[in-house]
């Protein structure tokens, strides 16, 4: 009996020398915000309304109470063990109409071109007609949210 706890004990000694700990912590990939591409930005056209960018882009990440006209998506995608990623892009709205954007993506080429309303001139955009004949003033939510699910393959495919 005195041999077998002095045996015992070696033993376990010995098994816990064959474990491995790592000398550093375990690390997970790490994504946060919204994941924008530039296909996606590219389907940006200026005049649009805040529900088509919702539309096109996804949710913001920040929309600020104090500077409502202005939307920022950020993504920022961190690997275990290198340098973090980040991307930012943030479009500005005028009379809820889309009129620049800015960020880490280039210009899609519909803001590339110039076009006739100024921004600030107090022109506005005015109502936009869906192929109904109703303007979007005269349209309830629900069937312009319709029309968009409708002709979603179309506008991903950039046919619109």
């Amino acid at each position: 009996m005195r041999a077998l706890l002095p045996r015992l004990l070696l033993l376990s000694l010995f098994l816990s020398s064959c474990t491995y700990l790592p000398p550093f912590p375990y690390k997970i990939d790490i994504q946060q915000g919204n994941v924008v591409d530039e296909e996606m930005v590219n389907k940006l056209k200026p005049g649009m309304t805040r529900s088509q960018v919702r539309f096109a882009l996804g949710t913001p990440l920040v929309m600020d109470a104090f500077h409502n006209n202005r939307w920022d998506y950020i993504y920022r995608y961190a690997p275990k063990s290198r340098l973090a990623e980040n991307q930012r892009l943030t479009v500005f709205f005028e009379s809820d109409r889309l009129v620049r954007i800015e960020g880490d993506f280039p210009q899609p080429p519909a803001f590339r071109e110039s076009f006739s309303i100024i921004p600030g001139s107090g022109q506005g955009f005015g109502p936009i007609a869906d192929p109904r004949g109703e303007t979007e003033e005269e349209s309830d939510s629900g069937r312009s949210i319709d029309f968009m699910k409708e002709n979603q393959l179309e506008f991903y495919k950039g046919t619109q």
